[in-house]
Parts: C-alpha cells; structure tokens; sequence
C-alpha cells in the first residue's frame, strides 16, 4: 500500500460517516466531469492545501460507494495528469491507487501540495489560485495568496527533472540502482513496482498517475549509469587532467567521467591514485605501497567538490588538475556568505545541496560532520606535506594539496599557514599547539627550535594564532591557539 493511502481511506471513513460530508482534505465524485475550469480549480486547490488533497472516484452524490471500472479509471487519471501538467502553474505531482472499499473498488488520486505556490491556472495572474475551505474550492483572496507565498519555497537543484518523461522501464534502466542498495546495505526489491516506489522515496524519480515519469537531478547525478543520457547533468561530470611538469603547457591526459557520482566515486579515487607516483614503505612490519598524498585527503577533497559545487552555474563541473609538484580540486561556486577562507577546518558542515549531501552521508561517501578537513589536515601533516591551500573566487572554489617541501623549500607563508592550520588541528582535538609539536609537524630536530620560535611569533604578529594562557611568561612551556580561539 502506498504510504499516503492509509490517510485517505481514514479520511474517506470520516467523510462517509453520518452525516455523510466532503472534506477540505478529500473530494468523492461518482466520476470525472466534463467541466475542466472546475477540475483545474480543484486541482489548484488542493496543490496548495498543507499536505495535498484527495479526489476519490466512483461515491455517487449521495455519499454511496459505486465503484469505478478499470478503462474508466485510466481515462480520469490520463486526463487529471495532462491537465495537472498543462493547465496548472507550477505543474502539479499527482499519484493514484485502486482500493476496494466495502469490496468496492474505488480510484484514489492524490495531488501533492506543490512546494511552490500559489499554483494557479495557467496563462493567468496569481490571482486565479483556488483554496479548500468547510470542503468547497473557492478562489483564494489577496491575503491567502499572500499567505501562500509566505509558504511557498523555491524547488532545490536536486529535485528538478532531468529526463523527459519516461517509462516505467526506461526509469529503471537508466539507473544502477542495485549499486546505491548495495552501499546503504539493503536488498533489490522483489519486483519493478516495488523498486520504482524505493527510487521515488530516495528522490531518484517522480512518477506520474498515468505511469512513467521523469528521472530527477539527484537521481541523474547520484546513480547514472551513463551520464551522456542526461544532457544538462552530464556537463557537471568530473574531469581528470594530468600535466606534465608544473604549468598547464603540456597536458599528458584527460578524462571524464561517465557515471554518477555515487557510481563512479570509488573508481574515481582508484584512477587518481594510479596516475599519482607510489613509493614503497615497511608498516608494521609489511611492505606496502603509499602515495605521494594521502588517500583520506584525496577522497574528502573529492567528495567535497561533488557536494558543495553551485549547480546553476551552467557549463562546468569538478575538476582534478595532477601537475608534477601538486594536485589542484576545484569546483564551480565561491564559498557561501557564512564561510571564511581561514575558518574551513573544523566548522559546521554546510552545503547548496543538501539532499546531495544527506544521500552521500548515506553511502558512506562523507560524514556531513564537517571532519573532512579535519583529517585532511591531519594526515597531510602525518605525511609531512605542506598545508592544504584553499583559494577562492566568485565562481569557483580551489583546494591545493602540494608535494613535499622541506621548510626551507616552503615560503614564508606557506610556513605561516602550516603554524596557523597546526593550531587549528591541534585546538580542534582538545590541545594547544607547542614549539615541539610544530617542530615534529614540520620535521624539524631539535636544534632547530629557536627557528621554529621566530615562526611562531611572526604567526602572533601576523594575527593567525595567540597565546594558550596570556599570563604565562616563559616561551619554552609556552602554549598556542587560533587567534578564533
């Protein structure tokens, strides 16, 4: 049974108890009439009721179950589609069932409050938008369709359609979905209607009362099978370009991804790593094999630019630059109004798509906890590489991994971003950051220390960090913090 049944038949209950009555929620018609302003209304009306509306056909006017034939059913839902689709602005999202009633066969057909509103009838003002009230359609005055567009709310990228309108079986084919139930560790359902009701649950698909429907943004950009499929999704498919030697004069090879993100992300992070040199090194007692950056750092950054891409901005998606002495991950979008440049480690995860975001929480492609820089920092330091960099623009956001540098190699603000992210990572795990612990972060001996100390004081005078404890005046047991902190 479809989740949305269970209240219609109790509401169908209610409205047939004596005396018999419609409701604001439900509307019972012997069948469907020839009068199309007035079904359009209702169909207005229900669209912009909190929760949607119910038509019930097949309950003559007096309140008794007829029942409804199987042709006469498919024509009313085709008609109510093609006039919830062509009549109606926005268009509407319809679904239907046959339920026998006192062994009654009834067709329910359920018109989903748009999240856009005031829905109104096409090619006219907002001010031909229908409400329910005490169970009738009336046209809503100039304060409710203020109050409407109090409560209407901009549909996000994801649930936008990117297919045309498909077949049942098109819907299924053109999705791996059997990949996506592996990764949330849940079995294939049983039969196509019981999958395409899970697809539309995950926001994949939404189907319309006539049959078929169409494959949403999310859905093409999680689980594609072949990207190209989708015209407008597969421009945001994530390219790889490997240069040869530090500059973009020469490029070595470049590809682009086929399938959706979910589909393609681990294969992404094993073609990366494959093209990045590999050195051998004993742990634990075995010889494995290491990259020149950390994986964790990868696979974050990665999922990263996916995730908090801006998709409005057409014609250009993730890109991973691998030159001779960094790999460069930019994604189009500038930071949102509420982030700072020096602030990204450790803050509250925040994203444009969060149902993009929920569903890769959900396939164990992020965490959504914002620790992904977190370990990015701290296994870039673990492997004694410089500080991430992270540049931003208007409408791009770039994050730099580097090769290893010595100190001396590095900058002098590259050493002031190493000192500054130290303390970061070292404030965010409940410590301070301490001459010794910079030294060993930058792999310094001992001899150095008073080198690492010019560092630290030049990281006070420039703002970045401060003083654990103010009052503490012996710099060998001193302590330091984020200047945030």
């Amino acid at each position: 049974m479809k989740p949305w049944l269970a209240k219609a038949l109790e509401l169908l209950r209610a409205s047939l108890a004596p005396p018999r009555h419609e409701l604001s929620e439900l509307d019972w018609k012997a069948g469907l009439s020839a009068e199309t302003k007035r079904l359009n209304e209702h169909l207005s009306a229900f669209a912009n009721l909190p929760g949607g509306g119910y038509f019930v056909f097949g309950v003559d006017a007096t309140g008794t179950p007829r029942g409804v034939g199987e042709q006469e059913g498919a024509v009313i839902v085709n008609r109510l589609a093609n006039l919830g689709r062509d009549a109606l602005e926005p268009p509407l999202v319809l679904d239907h069932a046959v339920e026998s009633v006192n062994s009654t066969k009834l067709l329910f057909v359920y018109v989903h409050e748009s999240p856009v509103k005031p829905v109104h009838l096409r090619s006219k003002t907002l001010e031909h938008a229908f409400i329910r009230s005490a169970g009738t359609t009336r046209k809503a005055s100039r304060q409710e369709i203020g109050t409407l567009m109090l409560h209407s709310r901009t549909p996000r990228w994801e649930e936008l359609r990117a297919s045309r309108l498909l077949p049942d079986a098109g819907l299924v084919e053109r999705l791996d979905a059997r990949s996506i139930l592996g990764m949330l560790e849940r079995p294939m359902p049983g039969d196509d209607s019981s999958l395409l009701a899970w697809l539309s649950e995950e926001g994949f698909v939404t189907s319309e009362p006539a049959g078929g429907g169409y494959i949403t943004n999310l859905g093409a950009i999680a689980a594609a099978r072949r990207l190209e499929e989708f015209p407008d999704v597969s421009r945001k498919s994530v390219r790889v370009i490997v240069y040869h030697g530090i500059n973009k004069e020469k490029t070595q090879k470049e590809v682009e991804g086929g399938k959706g993100y979910a589909l393609g992300f681990q294969g992404l992070i094993q073609y990366v790593r494959s093209l990045l040199p590999q050195s051998e090194v004993i742990e634990q007692a075995l010889r494995t094999s290491r990259t020149l950056y950390p994986e964790i750092a990868l696979r974050e950054l990665f999922a990263n630019a996916l995730i908090h891409q801006d998709f409005s901005i057409p014609g250009t998606g993730p890109l991973i630059e691998i030159f001779d002495d960094r790999i460069e991950v930019s994604n189009p979008g500038g930071l949102l109004p509420s982030k700072q440049l020096d602030r990204l480690i450790g803050t509250q995860p925040e994203s444009r798509n969060e149902r993009l975001a929920r569903a890769f929480r959900r396939y164990k492609i992020c965490e959504e906890r914002g620790s992904g820089l977190v370990k990015a920092g701290i296994a870039m330091e673990l492997y004694g590489l410089p500080p991430i960099r992270f540049d931003a623009g208007t409408n791009y956001f770039r994050v730099t991994l580097f090769a290893p540098r010595t100190f001396a190699q590095m900058s002098p603000s590259e050493r002031l971003e190493a000192c500054y992210q130290h303390a970061v990572l070292k404030y965010i795990s409940g410590n301070a950051m301490t001459n010794k612990s910079l030294r060993e972060r930058l792999k310094m001996p001992e001899k150095h220390r008073s080198m690492v100390s010019v560092l630290i004081q030049e990281a006070i005078n420039q703002g970045r960090i401060k003083t654990a404890d103010p009052d503490n005046k012996s710099r060998k047991f001193a302590e330091y913090v984020p200047y945030w902190a």
